[in-house]
């Protein structure tokens, strides 16, 4: 095993000595990845109908001619009764003297209403399905029968 060598110490005597290796044993861990599963992901959209109850305004102006046919002094002014705006109509007359005569009253109604509309809406939602393939042979599988 060894190599013997005789030398000499201090005092003049041969020593024997011996050679002997010194062996040293290390442990090296390898890492691999295996596939052991495998998955698909299948997204399928759904459409599905809503019926929503809506509330909508709608808005008009109703118009009425009032005659009125009365003699004024000055301009009439624009006034409001509610929700009618009126506007005075006016001409000039011409008589021996010039007097203002109010002929007409135009009032202008504002009306709202709402009513109940249904509609159907389309929502859609999403789904995720997962399906396996078969997994793989591998060495410390079972092949089965």
């Amino acid at each position: 095993m060894g190599d013997c060598m005789a030398e000499p110490d201090p005092s003049g005597r041969l020593i024997d000595e011996k050679v002997v290796p010194v062996i040293e044993e290390t442990a090296v861990v390898y890492k691999e990845r295996v596939v052991t599963d495998r998955v698909r992901l299948h997204k399928r959209v759904q459409t599905t109908q809503e019926v929503l109850d809506i509330p909508v305004q709608t808005e008009s102006l109703e118009v009425e001619r009032v005659p009125i046919g009365a003699w004024i002094e000055a301009p009439a002014g624009i006034r409001h009764e509610g929700n009618t705006t009126i506007y005075p109509v006016v001409e000039e007359v011409l008589v021996v003297e010039k007097r203002l005569r109010l002929v007409e009253e135009v009032r202008i109604t504002r009306r709202r209403d709402t009513r109940q509309v249904r509609e159907k809406v389309s929502l859609r939602h999403e789904e995720i399905l997962v399906e396996r393939d078969a997994p793989p042979d591998g060495p410390d599988r079972d092949p089965g029968p």
